[in-house]
C-alpha cells in the first residue's frame, strides 16, 4: 500500500508540469510569456482540482488524509452509472448540497480557461467535449483508490460547471469587444429634459 500526503501528490505535479513545460521551450526555443501566464491558470486549476477530487475534505487531527494506493489487493470498484439516484442520498442535506454546489464550481474555471488557451476550442460544443472528456479521465482514474466512487453524476455536475465556465467567457468576451467597438460607452449620459 503506498501512501501520498497531499504535500507529496501537489509537489509531484508541479514537477511534472515544470518538466514538460521546459521540455516544450527547449522545443521551441523560446517563451511566450502571456501564453505561460494563462497555462499557469490551467496548472492552477488542475492544483485545485487534484486537491478537492483525490484527497478528502476532513482531516484528522488538523492534517488531510493521505491518498491511498493499494497495489497488493484488490479493491472492490465502486461504480454509479445510473444518473442522479444518489446525487441527494446523505445523511445531511448540506453535504448534498456541498457536493451538487463542489462539482459544479470545481470545472467552472475549466469552461473559461479552455478556449482562452487552445483557439481550436473556438465554440460550446469543442469546449463542453473537453471538459467533459477532463472530467471522465479523473473519474476513470478514480477506479484504482481505494473509497472512491466513479460516478456519473460527477460526470454531469463536472461538465454543467464547464458549460457555466464557457458562458462567462463568452460574456466577457462580448463585453470586451463592445468596448473595444469605437464610440461605446458603457455609461448612460445623462441628459436634462
Amino acid at each position: 500500500m503506498i501512501e501520498i500526503s497531499l504535500l507529496s501528490g501537489e509537489l509531484a505535479f508541479t514537477a511534472l508540469w515544470l518538466l514538460s513545460r521546459g521540455m516544450i521551450w527547449i522545443r521551441q526555443e523560446k517563451i511566450v510569456w502571456k501564453r505561460e501566464a494563462f497555462l499557469l491558470l490551467m496548472y492552477i486549476n488542475l492544483a485545485v482540482l487534484i486537491r478537492f477530487v483525490f484527497y478528502p475534505f476532513f482531516t484528522v487531527d488538523g492534517h488531510v488524509q493521505p491518498l491511498i494506493i493499494s497495489l497488493s489487493s484488490i479493491q472492490p470498484i465502486r461504480i454509479n452509472l445510473i444518473p442522479f439516484v444518489y446525487i441527494l442520498d446523505y445523511d445531511i442535506k448540506r453535504e448534498a448540497a456541498i457536493n451538487i454546489i463542489g462539482n459544479i464550481s470545481m470545472f467552472i474555471p475549466t469552461g473559461i480557461i479552455l478556449p482562452i488557451l487552445y483557439k481550436p476550442l473556438n465554440c460550446f460544443w469543442k469546449v463542453l467535449l473537453a471538459g467533459a472528456g477532463l472530467s471522465f479521465a479523473i473519474e476513470m482514474i478514480q477506479l484504482f483508490f481505494p473509497g472512491s466512487v466513479t460516478d456519473i453524476d460527477d460526470l454531469i455536475l463536472n461538465t454543467a460547471g464547464v458549460a457555466i465556465g464557457y458562458g462567462i467567457y463568452k460574456l466577457m468576451h462580448s463585453c470586451r469587444r463592445k468596448a473595444q467597438t469605437p464610440g461605446y460607452s458603457p455609461c448612460i449620459p445623462f441628459t436634462r429634459r
